[in-house]
């Protein structure tokens, strides 16, 4: 059988940042653009993204999944200038995404981003009209790929995700509905590990989702958020279950950083089960994307 290939980035945090109207830095919005102007805007940087972006295309994926924090501090011009760069990246058949926590910056800035990126948010038994509700479940190949939203606007100085009640209600029917055939990825933006240092930026309702994998499981889970590598196994009912975690797409090497990267899972079904081949291509030198590491989930 050949191989399904998916790609995967996350927090591209597009540049440049649009010039905000004095109206717009509102509360938060103040501090994160202070942040841009004095350091921000030259670790996230558009060649770079843009370069990371070409290596993942020239692969040619079957499928892309993209785990949130498009923009920086969600100004309107940001979003408008995200749904642009995501038709660049494919249609929203061969694109899925979730929302980060900067996608959802301040209040209400996530349904201006829902309306402008739904239709690449949308289940496949979603309605016509663009919108996205969470979750939301897509069939690619031999993949389900289940999405939820952990974005919600958080205080200064914050960075936290919630999935909520409703949503963890609505993702145990999810996932106990999932055909067991399939190869069940799930994307999310904030992992559901973090370190002490990361108290601030934690999924506080983490717990939560852990027991619902334990319980029903899943075979891969996709998180951004803490722009770094990582490869973290969860207990699952029958196998443990791998949540790997990617860099930010679009961070320079300037040696104080994990620069930017992107992961290729090559999933296969083989009669022993799945065979899942991860290939790690990422930033080594200006513009030059090349293979990091390959290994077997």
């Amino acid at each position: 059988m050949t191989s399904f290939v998916l790609a995967h980035l996350s927090d591209p945090h597009l540049a440049p940042l649009p010039r905000p109207r004095p109206h717009e830095l509102m509360g938060k919005r103040v501090l994160g653009y202070l942040n841009w102007t004095r350091g921000r805007h030259r670790i996230h940087r558009r060649d770079v993204l843009d370069a990371v972006v070409a290596d993942a295309l020239a692969r040619r994926p079957d499928h892309i999944a993209v785990t949130g924090d498009l923009v920086n501090i969600a100004l309107p011009g940001e979003i408008a200038h995200a749904a642009d760069w995501l038709h660049g990246l494919g249609r929203a058949s061969d694109v899925t995404l979730v929302p980060g926590n900067h996608d959802a910056y301040v209040p209400g800035a996530l349904a201006v981003a829902v309306r402008a990126w739904g239709a690449y948010m949308q289940g496949d038994d979603a309605a016509a009209a663009p919108g996205a509700g969470f979750p939301f479940v897509r069939r690619r190949g031999p993949l389900t790929l289940i999405g939820v939203s952990t974005a919600v606007p958080s205080g200064p100085f914050m960075a936290t995700g919630r999935l909520g009640r409703a949503q963890l209600a609505a993702l145990d029917a999810v996932l106990r509905a999932c055909d067991d055939q399939s190869f069940r990825v799930l994307l999310i933006h904030h992992p559901l590990r973090s370190a002490r240092n990361r108290h601030n930026a934690r999924l506080t309702d983490a717990a939560a989702l852990e027991d619902l994998l334990r319980r029903h499981g899943v075979d891969l889970v996709l998180h951004g958020h803490d722009h770094r590598h990582a490869v973290v196994w969860l207990d699952g009912p029958d196998a443990r279950i791998p949540m790997v975690g990617v860099p930010s797409a679009s961070v320079a090497a300037d040696g104080h950083r994990t620069p930017a990267a992107y992961n290729l899972f090559a999933i296969e079904r083989r009669e022993a089960g799945w065979h899942v081949g991860m290939t790690t291509r990422g930033l080594t030198g200006p513009g030059e994307i090349t293979v990091l590491r390959t290994e077997v989930l």
